[in-house]
């Protein structure tokens, strides 16, 4: 079996953001809007997009991340996409 090109090895992260970096150039209100009382959990994939949302809708096209560092923090945990609750 062929595995994907690259497949088994560690994304760089060199030049790209972490998602503390770009959340600290995020306008204060928009922060609190998609965060409100989740503030002590990971953030949520729907929650960065509330802010990309609004970010483009305003035209501040570049405040928003690269494709490249959004799937790193994806990929790398700092960003959940889904949160499960205990049963």
């Amino acid at each position: 079996m062929t595995l994907p090109k690259g497949h088994g090895q560690r994304p760089t992260t060199s030049g790209k953001r972490s998602f503390e970096d770009w959340w600290r150039t995020v306008p204060d209100d928009l922060k609190t809007k998609s965060r409100k009382g989740d503030e002590g959990n990971k953030p949520l994939l729907n929650q960065v997009n509330y802010v990309l949302l609004h970010l483009h809708l305003v035209g501040k096209h570049d405040a928003k991340p690269s494709h490249e560092e959004l799937k790193d923090w994806l990929h790398s945990g700092q960003v959940d996409v889904l949160r499960m609750g205990s049963k």
